[in-house]
């Protein structure tokens, strides 16, 4: 800011009331003007998660303006984990439909988010990830001619179809965005293949380890929903028994690689009745269906509904293991230490693999039986997958960006 000097000789204060009035005026026309505009879009669970800490940095800015609009691709547990992180949005577009599909979620989402951009005029819009509310409103903006910026980019598998639709999802979205914020050396040469220019790439770490750590600070393991949580897996009877957390709801897993990943944790419990297995089960139909009706009169095994992310983080926390085909939890359970089975064939995440915190094991039912028994009976190989650096971040990503941002023009 330049001062403005106004005032003369004979009334020298009324030249520092001027100036004092013109400077402050000057001061809120810059704040009006000047302040970057950023729009956060997201519309899952998971995208909640890793934007929840940029929302809450961004908005710690005095130089950036910050909405939010979320799309509710996913309604309940979305709404979970803006609650937890105490986040209103600006827009709430509630998209969610009974039994929708990728066109009809890409369809609303490019139609809707043009609204929202006409009156936020943002100079920035932020998408996360490979969802179809990412690729939509990257769609959506550029069509307005508006800059994207991606959290989580780069990562790849090079087959369209695994996963599906987050792998293509990603690619497009690739070939609109200005910025690329890359969580690992690998996802940024996998940007550099495709001729991303490198000044448009920061490799900032993932900023699930930022809202991991966050998470942790917030946690009330004496709160209502942990209280919940404890008495439906009937923690007090068992505080030491080995525990295995397990999700699935992929969409390439649906029908026999669900119904193969339910055989093996069956086996699983009746040859281990002193293990507890743990199931958060997704509420798509074609996950509910397998798990219930093979699952579900087992002792050892605890099929709940799916759960709020600080109940999640506890849970998992307190996991001997995890059997996922999650692509958040690859990234989140090394960082506390529990090594991860992973029911998919292919991973947009070799990093965890390379680093020995994962292993993937793909929906055979004999291999998800004797590589878990393999972690229950090897204590070396327990403490090498549940030591290995976590090849992730250090939950200053974050930060990272928005240095980033803040070097721009």
């Amino acid at each position: 800011m330049i001062p403005i000097a106004i005032g003369n000789e004979r009334n020298p204060d009324a030249g520092r009331d001027r100036r004092v009035f013109f400077n402050s005026l000057l001061i809120l026309l810059q704040e009006l003007f000047l302040k970057k505009k950023i729009l956060i879009t997201f519309g899952t669970r998971p995208e909640a998660i890793k934007l929840a800490p940029l929302v809450l940095a961004f908005k710690h800015c005095t130089d950036y303006e910050v909405r939010v609009c979320v799309t509710a691709q996913h309604r309940t547990m979305l709404d979970q984990v803006l609650e937890f992180f105490n986040i209103i949005p600006d827009y709430d577009l509630d998209l969610m439909q009974e039994d929708q599909t990728l066109f009809d979620i890409t369809r609303e989402v490019l139609l809707h988010f043009q609204k929202v951009l006409l009156d936020a005029v943002p100079d920035y819009v932020f998408i996360q990830g490979d969802t179809s509310t990412a690729f939509a409103a990257a769609l959506s903006s550029f069509y307005r001619k508006i800059p994207v910026c991606h959290v989580e980019a780069g990562l790849r598998t090079n087959n369209i179809y695994s996963p599906f639709p987050e792998e293509m999802n990603r690619q497009l979205a690739a070939r609109i965005c200005l910025f690329h914020f890359a969580p690992t050396h690998r996802a940024k040469q996998n940007l550099l293949k495709e001729n991303i220019p490198a000044e448009a790439i920061l490799v900032s770490g993932n900023t699930v380890i930022d809202a991991l750590f966050e998470a942790k600070k917030r946690l009330r393991p004496d709160g209502a929903a942990i209280g919940t949580l404890k008495s439906k897996i009937n923690f007090a009877d068992c505080p030491d028994c080995k525990r295995i957390l397990v999700t699935g709801h992929r969409r390439e897993n649906f029908g026999e690689g669900l119904n193969n990943l339910c055989l093996a944790l069956k086996t699983l419990a009746r040859q281990h009745p002193d293990i507890q297995i743990v199931y958060p089960v997704h509420l798509n139909p074609q996950v509910q269906k397998p798990a219930y009706s093979l699952l579900s009169r087992l002792d050892n095994i605890r099929l709940l509904d799916p759960l709020d992310y600080e109940s999640f983080i506890w849970l998992m926390d307190r996991a001997y293991c995890i059997i996922t085909d999650s692509g958040g939890i690859q990234e989140e359970a090394p960082a506390l230490g529990k090594p991860v089975l992973l029911t998919r064939d292919t991973t947009e995440r070799p990093e965890a693999i390379e680093a020995g915190t994962v292993k993937m094991i793909g929906t055979n039912t004999a291999l998800i039986v004797s590589e878990t028994n393999r972690l229950l009976q090897d204590k070396h190989l327990y403490e090498k997958m549940s030591t290995a650096h976590n090849p992730y971040g250090d939950g200053n990503a974050c930060e990272r960006i928005i240095g980033f941002m803040r070097q721009q023009v």
